[in-house]
């Protein structure tokens, strides 16, 4: 008997909440996300219950390296190259669906998006499960994404039955979303995989930062925390702004790495801490565009979007 709102290190306990039909914190290399079975919908509607999340929002598909891709998308050979470069990994592929994938997963499109996540926990809860397990981020629809297992208790409590702690996710952005579909690829948010990295794999790449959500965190306000964020260019300004924050008495921060790395891996904690702290504005710096700097940059312009 498992206690609502718990962390786990009980992977085969993690599975059976899973497989009776309850829905759990997920380790991956990204973000923590709240699974459920996909072809279970009352698991799958209780995780759009949960977050908040319009029903119309599409979820990604999760799977175990055991499990045949070809039941759930219909891969081009451009998304089997990408497949082949990049997965087990922070890679999601936007792809024509299976007969397999119910409308609940895809909010009735006939697109489905599929990801094979590298992070060993979650691929041995997956192999265990057999099957395709929709997973969010494990937040309020729109927050900040959880990056520990204890983020995720913070946010959802007992509305989640268990959370399977893998240790703090090692790349902390959600993955990069491709859209492979009639012979179009186009990244529809930028993560950890770079158009760099797409492209050397597949020729005639475009992006879409933002748009109709056909696939996960296309709006323009999302991962927001509640204390303002504004954005500069350069530490300095960023610096100049804190200065005359102090002046009109408002709690301020400053949000900066030098390395891109750390930047991507502790950017949701530390709005989750200025929250935590009762600052009122978040002031970032915002990296280069390029790798995975144009990854960070798109979270820091959708957390400021208000």
């Amino acid at each position: 008997m498992t206690i609502r709102g718990t962390i786990t290190q009980d992977v085969r306990m993690a599975a059976d909440v899973l497989q009776d039909g309850g829905i759990i914190g997920l380790p991956t290399e990204t973000v923590y996300g709240l699974a459920a079975i996909a072809e279970n919908e009352s698991s799958v509607m209780r995780v759009f219950a949960t977050k908040g999340r319009p029903t119309n929002h599409p979820l990604i598909v999760h799977l175990g390296t055991d499990i045949d891709i070809d039941e759930w998308g219909v891969f081009s050979k451009e998304a089997k190259a990408l497949a082949k470069a990049f997965w087990p990994g922070p890679l999601t592929l936007l792809v024509r669906r299976t007969r397999r994938v119910p409308d609940w997963v895809t909010g009735g499109r006939d697109t489905v998006a599929i990801r094979v996540p590298s992070h060993p926990v979650a691929q041995q809860l997956l192999n265990i499960v057999g099957t395709g397990v929709v997973a969010p981020s494990a937040n309020k629809f729109g927050k900040v994404s959880p990056t520990t297992a204890q983020h995720v208790i913070d946010d959802l409590g007992v509305e989640v039955d268990i959370v399977l702690d893998g240790g703090p996710c090692e790349v902390g952005l959600e993955s990069t979303i491709v859209e492979c579909v009639d012979n179009d690829i186009t990244i529809l948010r930028p993560g950890a995989i770079s158009a760099d990295d797409v492209q050397s794999v597949v020729a005639g790449v475009s992006v879409v930062a933002s748009g109709d959500s056909r696939a996960p965190g296309m709006l323009a306000s999302h991962y927001s925390p509640s204390a303002e964020v504004r954005l500069f260019e350069t530490i300095d300004l960023a610096r100049k702004e804190i200065e005359a924050l102090e002046k009109t008495g408002l709690r301020s921060s400053l949000l900066h790495f030098d390395n891109l790395n750390a930047y991507a891996e502790h950017l949701y904690s530390s709005l989750r801490l200025a929250d935590n702290t009762g600052v009122d504005v978040v002031c970032a710096v915002l990296p280069t565009s390029a790798g995975l700097g144009a990854a960070i940059r798109d979270r820091l312009i959708k957390a400021a979007h208000r």
